[in-house]
């Protein structure tokens, strides 16, 4: 699940929303200049509509006192003095008084409710077509309080096409010829207003509502640098937006770039391949992961150099990237090592490729010859609908493990191979997983057995000596063979606690047993390899023997011939100090590896153990095979050092290596490895009977 969670925020880090980001950085800009035209906008209407309410004001006073004053003999002469553009008319809606000029059209069919039409001069003469002119205003008659505004308490309603229309063309023809500063030029615009009175005339009244020049001006020159202010701003914005993005794919190009070969590096393979993996187009091909590992590498930068080294990993990785496709991916992912994703049809194919780019890059150095572990894991096809979501329960990082896993299990082949990651693979995992998870509970319940196998006198049948050997009792498998749990102590090191376990209880029942008055025999005890990096080790086998009083004598360290390859100075070391402390140190499995009679020659041994293989198969029955046994013999007697044949399983065995001196005989001929308790009954009864 972590995993999955660091893939998707690497995901994401990949993806770019500049587009996103400019997108939105355009509607604000464009959003914000609407707000700000109609603003500006409002706040000329806002002036227009101040003004236009003082000039009714205006011819309602008018009104009012030519009312008051209509049944003089003069009515008319407040009219003349009011300085407006007037018209009167009688109940009939026919004119009876006149000033100035009538510029309203014909509009009278659309007085009604109080409506009031007015319109702006849009000709010199009362003609008409029976039509609103397409640049008049509608407002509504407030007869209350004398201001003009809608009944339902709204603003005035003058429509913005309208307003300007008339503002263009008053614009157009205001002062045309005038040399006055444009600060000081007026724009006027006349709007008709219809009072009624309550003698049943009206007067329809020409108020003019004036606007500076400059007031528009100041007013289009603000709205502009608004708007360019907001547009660089955008512009900055979106530059910063791409600068950052080229600076993120700067920073991602270092994030996904492997320093040693310049390629894609662990990261970039991760985020990448998840990717190609959720390609709707290729859910229905299969797909390999495969770690591909350079054996020894390490020791080629140690003979060449680190910097020669690196050069052969980029030779190594251009040679790789040369064979995959676009929707194929290579990465170096640490040392000799490279994981690879490729797309294959079937098994046969991929098996070829895979073999044809390791022949490739095998002798990618001239005069070397390079071999490489790889490491296979599959993933199929998906099965499901095609309108699902592909590859939705892949986790690329297991896959890589398991891949991991498979070239794991190579380890110890120093030649090219490959092994594809299967269920037995898993089961291994599991298994040593389990060990590993047990073993110390284990050895704190002492779980583990120690079996006795018994050697024998191939020319008297007497018993002469026994090697313990573990067995784990666990309550939850039951009785476990030694191969299924000692070398995943010998990889991770617990190998170490179970040589003191084995040395500690082979000498407490060898106390026990002279205790009780047995005749005792010496019994050999392996000790690993691993333990002969320590240089007290002969002081820790002395304690461990010393603790549980049991005789050095009787208690015989057996050491694997591999051992005598590490450090052999400290392997003298320790064999002579332990030698002093009364112990008898034997080699276990002569002649199973690359025998050395310099080790023989250096090493102060007491036993000589010749491996079983000299005794299994056709080889052990011929001359040449019996040569090389008894010859082994003559040595190790020319060398004071006692002999045991083990793996021993017939008669035929027996006498040959009894007319040949061999001392002690290891096998089922004569007895398996035993429990305790039936070893007893061995050394109450030390003469094996005939078979």
């Amino acid at each position: 699940m972590k995993n999955k969670v660091k893939e998707d925020k690497l995901l994401r880090l990949t993806k770019s929303h500049i587009w996103i980001r400019t997108t939105v950085f355009i509607c604000l800009f464009v959003l914000t200049l609407v707000i700000s035209v109609f603003f500006a906008l409002g706040l000329l209407l806002f002036q227009t509509e101040t003004d236009l309410g003082q000039e009714i004001d205006h011819a309602k006073v008018i009104a009012k006192l030519y009312e008051n004053n209509s049944n003089e003999s003069e009515p008319y002469g407040i009219l003349e003095n009011s300085g407006l553009d007037l018209i009167v008319l009688d109940e009939s809606n026919s004119i009876i008084y006149q000033k100035g000029r009538d510029t309203r059209g014909n509009v009278k069919e659309y007085f009604y409710s109080g409506i009031i039409v007015s319109g702006f001069d849009n000709n010199d003469n009362n003609e008409n077509d029976g039509k609103i002119p397409d640049d008049s205003v509608l407002i509504w008659n407030d007869e209350e309080n004398g201001i003009i505004k809608p009944s339902d308490g709204g603003t005035i309603m003058i429509e913005y096409s309208d307003y300007l229309k008339a503002l263009t063309k008053s614009l157009k023809e205001d002062h045309s010829g005038d040399n006055e500063d444009t600060d000081f030029k007026m724009i006027s615009m006349p709007v008709w207003a219809r009072i009624e009175l309550s003698n049943g005339q009206s007067i329809i009244c020409k108020c003019v509502v004036e606007q500076k020049l400059s007031n528009i001006i100041y007013m289009i020159l603000l709205m502009t640098v608004l708007a360019v202010m907001i547009l660089i701003m955008l512009i900055m914005l979106i530059v910063d937006a791409v600068r950052n993005i080229l600076i993120r794919r700067k920073m991602l190009k270092v994030l996904f770039t492997d320093i040693a070969t310049g390629g894609y590096n662990m990261i970039r393979f991760m985020v990448k391949g998840r990717q190609i993996l959720r390609k709707r187009k290729l859910a229905r091909k299969c797909f390999a992961v495969i770690r591909l590992e350079f054996v020894n590498y390490r020791r080629f930068c140690v003979c060449h150099g680190v910097a020669e080294g690196e050069d052969v990993l980029r030779a190594i990785y251009a040679r790789l990237k040369m064979n995959v496709s676009r929707n194929e991916l290579v990465s170096h992912s640490a040392d000799g090592r490279f994981a690879l994703m490729l797309c294959f049809d079937d098994g046969q194919q991929l098996t070829e490729r895979i073999d044809s780019m390791i022949e490739g890059i095998q002798n990618i150095k001239a005069d070397h010859t390079f071999a490489y572990h790889a490491g296979i894991c599959l993933i199929d096809a998906d099965k499901g609908s095609i309108l699902s979501r592909p590859r939705k329960g892949v986790d690329l990082s297991d896959v890589y493990n398991n891949a991991c896993t498979a070239c794991a299990t190579l380890e110890d082949l120093g030649e090219t191979a490959t092994c594809v990651f299967s269920g037995n693979i898993i089961e291994d995992q599991k298994w040593i997983d389990t060990v590993e998870e047990r073993q110390r509970t284990a050895l704190a319940n002492e779980e583990f057995e120690v079996y006795y196998q018994p050697k024998y006198d191939p020319s008297t049948n007497e018993l002469k000596g026994a090697e313990a050997l573990i067995r784990w009792q666990s309550p939850e498998f039951g009785l476990i063979t030694p191969y299924k749990f000692i070398p995943i102590f010998e990889k991770n090191g617990f190998i170490t606690e179970i040589d003191h376990y084995m040395i500690s209880h082979v000498a407490r029942d060898q106390k026990m047993w002279l205790d009780q008055g047995y005749r005792c025999v010496p019994v050999s005890v392996n000790v690993s390899r691993a333990h002969f990096i320590e240089s007290d080790l002969a002081e820790q086998i002395r304690d461990l023997v010393d603790k549980e009083g049991a005789p050095h004598h009787l208690v015989e360290i057996e050491l694997t011939e591999s051992a005598f390859f590490d450090d052999k100075k400290a392997m003298i070391n320790t064999i002579t100090r332990l030698k002093e402390y009364g112990f008898a140190v034997s080699m276990d499995d002569f002649g199973s590896g690359y025998s050395s009679l310099n080790s023989l020659k250096d090493m102060p041994l007491d036993v000589l153990k010749l491996d079983a293989e000299f005794f299994r198969g056709e080889e052990a029955e011929t001359d040449r095979g019996e040569i090389v046994v008894k010859e082994a013999i003559k040595l190790a007697k020319s060398l004071n050092m006692r002999t045991v044949a083990e793996g021993v399983e017939i008669k035929e065995q027996v006498d040959f290596l009894a007319s040949q001196g061999c001392d002690m005989i290891q096998g089922y001929y004569f007895a398996k490895p035993m429990p305790r308790a039936q070893y007893e009954e061995r050394m109450k009864n030390p003469i094996k009977a005939d078979t």
